[in-house]
């Protein structure tokens, strides 16, 4: 019993004396220091014309808030380009008369990310994220609107974390 306690006391010092260091940002950006951000073409059969500028500025808004990167307008270390390929608004659930219940509005963005100096980083990928509302509300532009305000931080921060996320 006594081997046990010196062997439980000799662990816990053991652990203590050493020096641990974490880092909280979760993100490599590398030797990186500049970032550039094109303008995202909508290129979505059903166009909600200001889409493009919304996902341009909350990309930009995502790497200034959660990176040491400065936004240049060329020869950036790295560059993120898309285009809207989808903004889809379809019924998820129907009522027995056959009305939609729940409306699904879906945004899709195809977004190239180019790492000038790791090419092995970079990625050509589709992005998706969707929201729901009542049936027939999205007709309303403010839910139309407030359900774009909840998809775009979904979809930047997939951007985002796919390009710069060390798991």
């Amino acid at each position: 019993m006594k081997q046990i306690i010196i062997f439980i006391f000799w662990a816990i010092v053991s652990c203590s004396c050493g020096s641990v260091t974490f880092n909280m940002s979760g993100a490599a950006f590398g030797n990186a220091k500049t970032c550039q951000v094109v303008y995202f073409e909508n290129r979505a059969d059903l166009v909600n014309p200001r889409l493009s500028a919304l996902m341009t500025d909350a990309l930009k808004d995502k790497i200034q808030s959660s990176s040491s990167l400065r936004l240049v307008n060329s020869n950036a270390d790295v560059l993120f380009e898309g285009e809207i390929t989808g903004y889809n608004v379809q019924p998820q659930q129907l009522t027995a008369s056959g009305a939609a219940a729940k409306d699904r509005l879906t945004i899709t963005a195809k977004v190239k990310f180019t790492n000038e100096l790791d090419s092995e980083k970079s990625y050509d990928k589709s992005f998706s994220r969707f929201q729901e509302c009542d049936g027939g509300e999205l007709v309303n532009s403010s839910v139309e609107s407030r359900l774009v305000d909840l998809i775009l931080p979904e979809l930047m921060e997939d951007i985002y974390n796919e390009a710069f996320a060390s798991w």
